[in-house]
């Protein structure tokens, strides 16, 4: 059985939201989600985890280059807790330093400046997240 999962770049302006395939490895971007101050609309994540049927939740954490928590990394925790929390579904942290940066590499690789609008980034970076967490634990 092929486990789904869905990958979250957490911010307090926008979400990223990436699905993945365990059996693949792969991801894809979706799309960004609003926030409000780091709060999202928790029916539209609602939504997404009724169309996905993810096994599994992956949150990036974003940490200082040092390894160090910032104030966003606590944050980012919370969303992670409130996941499971509200949906009971299993819920890891992924370490996401050098996401963004990679995700606009790639982004304008492909489409140049007019690919590197805000959404296609978070959701680039959720993609990123997700690949990453899978290489370290299905590799």
């Amino acid at each position: 059985m092929s486990l789904t999962l869905l990958g979250f770049d957490y911010g307090t302006k926008s979400i990223g939201v990436a699905v993945g395939q365990q059996i693949t490895g792969s991801a894809r971007p979706l799309l960004a989600l609003k926030a409000n101050e780091g709060v999202p609309n928790w029916d539209q994540i609602e939504a997404l985890l009724k169309e996905w049927q993810p096994g599994l939740l992956v949150v990036g954490l974003p940490l200082n280059m040092d390894g160090t928590e910032q104030d966003i990394s606590r944050r980012a925790r919370k969303f992670a807790n409130r996941l499971h929390g509200r949906f009971g579904i299993k819920v890891e942290l992924q370490d996401e330093r050098l996401t963004t940066t990679d995700a606009r590499a790639r982004l304008f690789e492909a489409g140049g400046y007019k690919a590197l609008g805000k959404d296609a980034v978070d959701a680039v970076s959720a993609q990123l997240i997700l690949e990453s967490w899978m290489e370290s634990n299905y590799s």
